[in-house]
């Protein structure tokens, strides 16, 4: 199949094209660069681009005769979604209205999505089922709960399949430990541990301490890229007879802010300073998913289901790239 990878240079969409590749499909990676690296695109094509522009989507749909898309080029951070809503609006919906709106123009059905925990906003009970009310509590969770509304009616009006698939914590390296987690800023717990012990940090802030979990800190998902990736592959060969799939993708199993700085610290064999400071407004104690669905409806296993092999992964991919991509 070829399969168009929005945001394939980035975190997510680069390991998603190597298990394309891997898989016998040909993924065509389109990406604009802000967020992604030219170095996490190994052997794919790639096309740079935004896809505000929809004459040039198109093109690309035609000539490359795509037969799926993939999209993984969302701004992803809460605290600048909240300083920028107007840019998360743009990005995160407007340009996925001009994606789809090209998608139609060519007849071009199957749409793999990558959504997020976000959705969910502030959830009464966990772990989280999909069909929890959705809450969203910033302009991030909100502008991808708008493109899930957006794709759902897509969908009734026979123009499109679709898989929506919202993620928990992605994490780890994939590919044998060569395609990693690089955010400019990073923003994501693992890394951030994994940065304080090669002594690129000062140390690692703990935010609340005296929550109500076996630890007194925050409890969160974590899954491994590679099970993240895998299931996207499964719900994108599930497309083929389903209009719409919506699956939660987590581990199942929460690991405190206190463990993850734990294992780190045993993977790494470095100590790491810990400083400890007041909550966040907006942090859940726990936020875990039920994933059970996606396990039944698409037969997806997960490999990874240890945070000290997630972190092990992420640990070599940071040893060799101390810097990040070059490029």
């Amino acid at each position: 199949m070829n399969v168009l990878v929005c945001g394939g240079a980035g975190y997510i969409g680069s390991n998603m094209t190597a298990l394309l590749a891997s898989s016998g499909h040909n993924p065509i990676v389109f990406d604009n660069l802000s967020k992604g690296h030219r170095d996490a695109v190994k052997n794919a094509e790639l096309i740079v681009g935004d896809l505000a522009g929809f004459d040039l989507l198109t093109k690309i749909l035609k000539e490359k005769k795509i037969e799926a898309v993939m999209h993984f080029a969302a701004f992803i951070e809460v605290g600048e979604s909240c300083a920028m809503p107007l840019e998360y609006y743009r990005n995160n919906f407007s340009n996925t209205r001009t994606l789809l709106a090209a998608m139609e123009q060519t007849a071009v059905r199957k749409f793999v999505f990558s959504s997020t925990a976000a959705v969910y906003g502030m959830p009464k009970t966990v772990p989280i089922t999909e069909d929890l009310h959705k809450e969203p509590i910033n302009p991030y969770g909100e502008s991808k709960w708008a493109v899930e509304r957006m794709c759902h009616f897509q969908s009734l009006a026979g123009k499109l399949n679709y898989a929506a698939l919202r993620y928990f914590n992605a994490c780890g390296a994939g590919l044998n430990g060569t395609l990693g987690e690089d955010h400019k800023p990073e923003s994501h717990l693992i890394p951030l541990v994994i940065a304080a012990a090669m002594g690129k940090r000062e140390d690692i802030k703990v935010f609340g301490s005296d929550y109500p979990t076996p630890d007194g800190t925050c409890v969160r998902d974590y899954i491994h890229i590679e099970d993240l990736c895998s299931a996207h592959l499964l719900a994108l060969e599930k497309l083929e007879n389903n209009q719409e799939l919506v699956f939660n993708l987590g581990n199942g199993t929460g690991y405190s802010v206190r463990q993850v700085i734990e294992t780190v610290k045993k993977v790494s064999g470095k100590n790491i300073k810990v400083t400890e400071v007041a909550r966040r407004p907006g942090d859940p104690a726990v936020l875990t998913a039920d994933a059970s669905k996606a396990k039944k409806e698409l037969g997806w296993t997960i490999k990874y289901p240890q945070l000290e092999k997630i972190v092990e992964t992420a640990w070599l991919w940071h040893s060799k790239n101390p810097q990040g991509y070059k490029q």
